[in-house]
């Protein structure tokens, strides 16, 4: 997105402030904080650093596009990406100053000339891929979906992605863990969950009644016991946000024509992929980059959520909410996860929810 003042990357939040006392900016598009007469609070990231450079503060609310829907935001949820693109080391990086998150989910306020389908006061949840942070975000109506009623904004901020047969999960006490064995096991899927911390998986058997758990930092041989349980034949499908050496030992523990799925790096190595072993095992390494797969095809991506919250009303999703935070206390949150110290998703929320 960009603007027709003068502003442009690496300007300063006090420049920004003073702007929006002397003009009104018009937004072209959407993607970056841009101006307006308004402020809200917001976390702002105005240089690449950890969490402690984060600055809860005054800002200019976005404004308004032709296809854009305005969102008070309730909650926002926090995920692993979050951290990496504040310290400058994601795939994307948005143009400073900018807001961190990429969920929110609250109520619409007004939307564009050219948006259909929504009205004032519909609780709804966007996918902002950043700007998230804050008490309002501006995002193209595509990126925004209307939720259920009785689901509360909390966990509708929090709320997941996709997997059959059976299914590995790794990092399973993080929010993308949680989302998968919550999906897994509405689709009949016999999970085992694998992480490093016996109590966190613990935790995990006890709220999704998961009965094969499996440490992969304790247990050196974990690939074996994962062909134990599937009587030699290995994991139908392995979810994978660790990377590293976890990645490389699941293409040894995975069944013939089974798929890998890559979702991230939490463990800060990329790993790489033995050629040799996806010829033997017949098996797909899969990528899942949701965010560009919301943008590419936004009907596949509301069919996904209109599923999972017709499994959220019938009871069958249990999304695990581990903490809260205000959105003041931003860094905190991130902290918690950088630290890996929280059991499932962890939610900020703004004063429109509490």
């Amino acid at each position: 997105g960009s603007a027709d003042a003068p502003d442009r990357a690496g300007a300063t939040h006090t420049r920004l402030v003073r702007l929006t006392r002397t003009r009104t900016i018009r937004a072209k598009s959407t993607g970056r904080l841009v101006l307006s007469t308004r402020t809200m609070k917001a976390i702002l990231c105005q240089t690449y650093g950890p969490p402690e450079t984060l600055a809860y503060t005054e800002v200019p609310t976005p404004a308004l596009t032709d296809k854009g829907v305005r969102i008070g935001v309730h909650a926002a949820g926090v995920n692993f990406p979050d951290l990496l693109i504040i310290e400058g080391r994601y795939q994307i990086k948005p143009d400073l100053p900018f807001s961190p998150g990429a969920e929110v989910s609250g109520e619409v306020l007004e939307t564009g000339s050219a948006v259909t389908g929504f009205s004032r006061g519909d609780r709804v949840i966007g996918m902002t891929r950043w700007n998230g942070y804050a008490e309002e975000v501006v995002i193209p109506v595509e990126r925004c979906l209307p939720i259920p009623e009785n689901m509360d904004p909390i966990v509708a901020a929090g709320l997941p992605m996709q997997p059959t047969d059976t299914l590995v999960v790794h990092g399973a006490a993080g929010g993308i863990g949680t989302a998968a064995i919550d999906i897994g096991q509405c689709l009949g899927a016999r999970i085992i969950a694998t992480g490093g911390n016996d109590d966190k998986l613990q935790a995990i058997g006890q709220h999704y009644g998961v009965e094969h758990l499996v440490n992969y930092v304790s247990d050196p041989d974990w690939k074996d016991r994962v062909k134990t349980l599937t009587n030699g034949q290995g994991a139908d499908v392995i979810c994978d946000p660790v990377g590293g050496h976890v990645f490389e030992q699941s293409l040894r523990c995975i069944n013939w024509e089974g798929r890998l799925l890559v979702i991230g790096f939490t463990s800060g190595t990329i790993p790489k992929a033995r050629a040799n072993l996806i010829l033997l095992k017949g098996c797909s390494v899969v990528g899942v980059f949701w965010g560009a797969f919301v943008t590419r095809d936004p009907t596949a991506n509301r069919a996904n959520f209109e599923q999972l919250f017709a499994w959220y009303e019938a009871g069958r999703l249990r999304p695990l909410i581990g903490r809260t935070f205000p959105l003041e206390q931003a860094a905190s949150a991130l902290h918690v996860v950088a630290r890996r110290e929280v059991v499932g998703k962890i939610v900020l929320t703004t004063s429109r929810y509490r």
